[in-house]
């Protein structure tokens, strides 16, 4: 039986801290040819030492939004597929997946480490009759007290339904349904998982995607859902669209009674516990005057 090939999209901007670490975890993947031995990638070695990934069944794509840094020479070292698209992901997302030959695509992004055998489940659960999208579970790590509030609050989420979305699709689908939602800024990723969803059955997999958080401070945080909360409006006007999904990903009852249902897990570490429902109501707050200021603007 012949080996489907998979197409990976990155999408970049800036993001030479994480991007070495992300694509070594691609190169990685345990997913090869059937007879390739040991069960690594077959990707081809060039003579200044990068990679080609003309004879793995994983071909990586790289799509940059004109970094200042060195991104792209750093993508250049794992493939020669390094496209500059903008001006924001959904843009570069869908661009990338316009340049695949997979029969399949991944979307990660560049602060993602994938575990070995991701896109080998990946495979194994969207040839399942009836699947249309997996979900890859998702675990933070980073630096600082911070960081380590938000991992806690993301282990909430792992098989909420309407908190996590698929990243693995059947090519043919996504552009089926015109990939994502180009005027969005915010909540795409949520939008097009359940619209995939409307095509077959969502499966997820046993292995996780690590998130590199780096060092997060509270300021940088709500600043940044500050702004995402300003573009967020674009989503919960697809409210007829989506129903009970988006009302529970924008109920903060909704949210704190997840939390408060593990009380053991959540207060596991007490310093932990209280950052983490301090953080998200910081969130909440700045992200409900961002929500005023983007209905004002328009």
């Amino acid at each position: 039986m012949k080996t489907p090939l998979v197409s990976i999209i990155v999408p970049t901007y800036n993001s030479s801290k994480f991007l070495e670490a992300c694509l070594e975890s691609i190169k990685n993947q345990t997913f090869a040819h059937p007879l390739r031995k040991g069960g690594h990638p077959t990707f081809r070695e060039r003579g200044d030492g990068g990679f080609l990934g003309n004879d793995s069944p994983i071909e990586l794509i790289v799509v940059d939004n004109n970094s200042k840094d060195n991104t792209k020479e750093i993508a250049k070292k794992y493939t020669d597929k390094v496209f500059n698209k903008g001006p924001e992901r959904c843009t570069q997302r869908n661009f990338g997946v316009e340049q695949a030959s997979g029969e399949y695509v991944a979307i990660i992004d560049s602060d993602m480490n994938l575990s070995k055998d991701v896109i080998k489940e990946c495979v194994a659960e969207i040839q399942k009759p009836g699947t249309a999208g997996v979900v890859i579970p998702e675990e933070s790590f980073g630096e600082g007290f911070w960081a380590q509030c938000k991992k806690l609050e993301r282990s909430f989420y792992v098989g909420v339904s309407w908190m996590e979305a698929a990243r693995f699709f059947k090519k043919s689908d996504f552009v089926k349904l015109g990939g994502y939602d180009e005027s969005m800024v915010s909540g795409e990723d949520w939008d097009f998982s359940q619209r995939i969803a409307k095509l077959g059955k969502i499966g997820r997999i046993s292995s996780y995607i690590h998130h590199n958080e780096g060092r997060i401070s509270l300021f940088k945080t709500v600043k940044k859902k500050f702004y995402y909360a300003q573009k967020f409006a674009k989503y919960t006007a697809k409210k007829n669209e989506h129903g009970e999904q988006i009302t529970n990903q924008t109920s903060i009852i909704a949210r704190y009674k997840m939390f408060l249902s593990q009380p053991k897990k959540l207060f596991k570490n007490p310093a932990y516990g209280v950052g983490m429902l301090f953080m998200k109501t910081m969130e909440f707050g700045f992200g409900g005057i961002g929500l005023l200021v983007g209905k004002f603007k328009r």
